[in-house]
């Protein structure tokens, strides 16, 4: 199994990530009002870094926990390997699209649909990270007409992403979808609950192996990731994003939760799936 102590040294450095990530959320706002694209960048960044930690704990646990074996710490891996290599250009965040990869106004009448995970147990994720529901099907479903398919492991990639297709409710989401007729471009997935989902897995497998937790920032996640939060990967929270006139005046200085308490029915919890 080699050296636990190497485990020890990962987790550190990825919980100082994700202390790190909730830093740059909790700075957001301030700096989003005087420059809005330094603070979508940082806070972009430091969700990658979590990735990038959280890889680094799949390349030195994996002999004790196999993270393909499960739909949230694959599809994690899936996405890090994607903006790792950067041969495409998928997975620009909700933030990004919104307010940096063009001007704002064009987007005026658009209505987003967002879904999110339930969570169960503890508090849900006071940020959101918002990709497109369509980028994930670009990159890892055969099925998908996409030139921008992972070519790695194509000898049983539909298996595996049907899989995680099922184990993460999808097809709920493109009824959803279909539903309320709205555009597949315009359907994001929140991966935070999926984040917390993972993290909580793998934390529980490895310190049930016997891996120590050191430091501050390792044992304050260990407790929330273990004994508070839970996620249901197979229900979803839905929620509808509107753009108009003043919420471009406005700017992405609040976040999407604070838009929601603030901007009233631009932004709403629409409905849980039953």
């Amino acid at each position: 199994m080699g050296d636990v102590s190497i485990i020890t040294n990962a987790l550190g450095r990825f919980a100082n990530n994700m202390r790190l990530y909730g830093e740059a959320f909790s700075k957001y706002r301030e700096l989003a009002a005087i420059d809005h694209e330094e603070a979508i960048h940082n806070l972009d960044r430091a969700f990658e870094q979590i990735l990038e930690g959280f890889h680094t704990l799949y390349d030195v646990s994996q002999a004790m926990f196999d993270f393909h074996e499960h739909p949230d710490t694959s599809l994690l891996i899936s996405i890090r390997n994607a903006l790792h290599h950067r041969d495409h250009p998928l997975f620009h965040s909700f933030l990004q699209t919104i307010w940096l990869d063009g001007e704002p106004e064009r987007l005026i009448g658009a209505e987003y649909l967002i879904a999110r995970h339930r969570t169960t147990g503890g508090n849900p994720p006071p940020m959101m990270h918002l990709i497109k529901l369509e980028d994930v099907y670009s990159r890892l479903d055969p099925r998908y007409i996409s030139g921008y398919l992972n070519p790695m492991g194509k000898a049983n990639a539909l298996a595996r992403f049907v899989s995680l297709e099922n184990s993460l409710a999808f097809e709920k989401v493109w009824e959803k979808t279909k539903k309320d007729r709205y555009p597949t471009k315009q359907v994001y997935l929140d991966l935070l609950p999926i984040f917390n989902s993972a993290v909580s897995r793998v934390f529980t497998a490895l310190d049930n192996a016997g891996v120590m937790f050191q430091g501050f920032d390792a044992n304050a996640y260990k407790s929330v990731f273990i004994d508070e939060l839970k996620t249901d990967l197979q229900h979803f929270d839905f929620f509808g994003l509107r753009m108009h006139a003043l919420q471009i005046e406005l700017g992405p200085k609040l976040t999407i939760q604070e838009a929601s308490i603030r901007r009233g029915c631009t932004y709403q919890k629409m409905m849980v799936d039953e």
